[in-house]
């Protein structure tokens, strides 16, 4: 299984995902992306937070970015419950 990291972008700063997770393709990295940003968008900072300039990095074993994920995106606009 490919190893996938999660660079968190917030802003100018970065929190890097030094670990990474096995994951089975990038279908599924996306998902774990999307469920981290769902999870920053519930987070209460001491600082406002603006989302618009912040996204997940996701590369691989090699370092290759092989997608990045708009914290925005993980926002269910239709409505319906998770």
């Amino acid at each position: 299984m490919p190893r996938y990291f999660f660079n968190v972008h917030i802003g100018e700063d970065v929190l890097g995902d030094p670990e990474g997770q096995d994951l089975r393709d990038a279908d599924q990295a996306w998902e774990v992306a999307r469920a981290m940003a769902q999870n920053l968008l519930g987070t209460e900072f001491a600082q406002p937070i603006n989302w618009a300039a912040c996204h997940i990095e996701v590369t691989d074993d090699l370092d290759e970015i092989v997608l990045e994920f708009p914290i925005l995106e993980a926002i269910d606009l239709s409505g319906q419950p998770h």
